[in-house]
């Protein structure tokens, strides 16, 4: 049978089919899809740190082209750096519009187009469209953050200095044992608590029961009690009350002459001090009204 490629033609077929895949494959791997039509674009943009050859361009988070190529100008170093750039072919890009080099904590820089929507002019192909680079969070941090934890070091130096000295004092050891101490009293006193609320309080409750019981029979008592008749007599009482107040201050009976009349009073006195001063003359001269005969 008559071959139809020789050794070598086979070797070179499978060689050219080898690359081809490796070409592509390597290409798919860095998300280039060389069978899906796309327009490129140029970024001028003065700092592409950490981005690389396809890193991906986002819309408003949607992923809609790759980075191709970076250039950096060798032949005039202080122009910006130029970045070939591949988006979908059915995205259009507005006029006034412009990337941002953004980076993710994770997934590293990726550039963001921010798309003029105030305009109905629009970027061809193989324009250049200007780029602006956002500060990296490991920049971030290097420039915001550790000036200030370089300014607290020393303070967190004298910080835990203190706090080494507050607890290796004495006293922070004696406030542990009466923080102990109380803790034990007050597992006591909610003992004594629980033990109350077991059997005192019901030996109350029982009590305040009786003592309402009580209340409840004194009260059905006086419900049945003649108030009327019971203010009527009161009433009588006040009344005689009145009636003798009027007669001791009345001169016309004997209680309100004895209380009202100055002469019988006067009298009375006197009367009074003749009887004291003929006791004291009885005891003084007792011949002159006490006679004794002998026979």
């Amino acid at each position: 049978m008559k071959k139809i490629f020789s050794k070598e033609a086979a070797i070179g077929l499978v060689t050219l089919v080898s690359l081809f895949i490796l070409y592509f494959g390597i290409n798919y791997l860095k998300g280039i899809n060389l069978f899906k039509p796309s327009n490129h674009y140029y970024v001028k943009i003065p700092n592409v740190s950490e981005l690389q050859a396809s890193s991906p361009i986002y819309v408003d988070g949607f992923k809609v082209g790759i980075v191709n190529k970076i250039d950096f100008g060798f032949n005039n170093p202080a122009s910006s750096i130029v970045i070939l750039i591949s988006l979908d072919e059915k995205m259009r890009i507005q006029t006034g519009s412009y990337f941002e080099l953004k980076s993710g904590l994770t997934s590293g820089a990726y550039l963001n187009l921010i798309l003029n929507k105030y305009v109905n002019s629009y970027y061809q192909p193989g324009d250049t469209i200007e780029g602006f680079s956002d500060i990296g969070l490991m920049d971030k941090v290097s420039t915001n953050l550790l000036p200030h934890i370089e300014n607290i070091l020393p303070r967190l130096d004298s910080i835990l200095a203190g706090l080494q000295t507050v607890i290796n004092h004495p006293a922070l050891s004696k406030s542990f044992e009466h923080i102990e101490s109380t803790t034990a009293n007050l597992q006591k006193s909610s003992d004594q608590l629980n033990i109350l609320l077991s059997k005192d309080i019901p030996v109350i409750s029982n009590n305040l029961k009786e003592i309402s019981s009580n209340f409840a029979t004194i009260s059905s008592g006086l419900k049945e009690l003649d108030l009327n008749t019971t203010l009527a007599k009161v009433e009588q009482v006040i009344e005689n009350i009145d009636r003798i107040s009027l007669q001791l201050n009345d001169k016309d009976n004997s209680m309100g002459l004895l209380l009202n009349d100055r002469s019988l009073y006067d009298n009375l006195d006197a009367t009074a001090k003749n009887a004291a001063d003929l006791l004291k003359d009885i005891k003084e001269h007792p011949k002159n009204y006490v006679r004794f005969s002998v026979f």
